[in-house]
């Protein structure tokens, strides 16, 4: 009979995997604010930057979060991102700034590659915003199991004074022990979610009753069919050649540029219709829909040695 109460009680103190990701996600945010002067939250309005973004304040509550939110803005963005972006911010009275690809555009900082794409070009944005602000630790929504090359990353990922980062010469974090020690110019990018799966933002989002921006759930959309992918046709897409447009019933599993974010094939309009979609898919959502991780085998580590988040 004492054998099964302790039991019982042992049983009590369990905590579930979301209550396990989410305390270490705490931890990591609040071992930034302690060692660090001037953090800041990547905040895009897509699903993980949301989940930090609850995550955050949970962490120091019932203060407001002490680090203003930074997006860097293409200017190809979806509406419906920028909407959501808007008034989160608001509801929060957080402090967003904008690191501007077309301002820098117009400056002569970046060029245009000849594919439209922006997402090269965004990081001397992001790098310019970083020294200007003098900004040392950067959150980012990062997941391991999105990509080979983040696959590689640590917790804390240690950035030279010109913002880059070498994978054979990182830090080791045993115990969890992070290390935020840097020289004045050099900042650490700090990847909250690097052990969640895209599984447990889904479940996470459902377990919150987080909103999110409406393409995360199926709609109809006018999309043509190209290397494979579904592209929404706008002013960033037009078809080429012999691509007919045509409506098809998707939703966005990854937010990034309009130009180079595809769509799936989907009915799930839905939090649980999309978990059980996301459970039974075997390629992660930037390997399904992201035109700008097919440049080359390397393109993402080549990005984040450069700067790229």
């Amino acid at each position: 009979m004492q054998r099964a109460r302790e039991m019982s009680g042992t049983a009590a103190y369990r905590v579930s995997h979301l209550d396990a990701l989410e305390a270490e996600s705490i931890f990591v945010m609040r071992e930034v604010v302690a060692e660090l002067e001037r953090p800041v939250l990547l905040f895009s309005g897509g699903k993980d930057s949301i989940v930090m973004l609850r995550l955050a304040q949970k962490a120091f509550a019932p203060a407001r979060i002490p680090f203003p939110v930074m997006h860097v803005d293409t200017g190809h963005n979806f509406a419906e991102v920028l909407d959501y972006r808007d008034q989160r911010v608001a509801e929060l009275g957080l402090q967003l700034v904008v690191a501007s690809v077309p301002e820098a555009l117009e400056a002569g900082l970046v060029r245009e590659s000849a594919d439209g794409m922006r997402n090269r070009i965004q990081t001397p944005v992001l790098l310019a915003a970083v020294e200007k602000y003098r900004f040392d630790a950067l959150f980012g929504g990062a997941r391991r199991d999105e990509e080979k090359a983040r696959a590689k990353e640590r917790v804390f990922s240690f950035r030279d004074d010109f913002g880059q980062w070498d994978p054979k010469n990182q830090r080791p974090e045993l115990w969890s022990l992070y290390n935020g020690r840097h020289h004045p110019g050099e900042s650490i990018r700090v990847f909250p979610l690097s052990n969640w799966t895209e599984l447990d933002i889904w479940h996470y989002i459902a377990r919150e009753r987080l909103a999110l921006p409406s393409i995360y759930y199926a709609h109809e959309r006018l999309v043509v069919e190209r290397d494979g992918m579904l592209y929404a046709v706008n002013e960033f897409i037009r078809p080429r050649g012999a691509e007919e447009p045509f409506k098809a019933q998707v939703r966005y599993r990854t937010v990034g540029d309009a130009s180079c974010t595809a769509a799936v094939r989907s009915d799930a309009d839905t939090v649980e219709l999309v978990i059980e979609e996301v459970a039974a898919t075997r390629i992660t959502e930037r390997g399904a829909t992201r035109g700008d991780d097919r440049v080359s085998e390397a393109a993402m580590e080549d990005r984040k040695r450069e700067g790229y988040f």
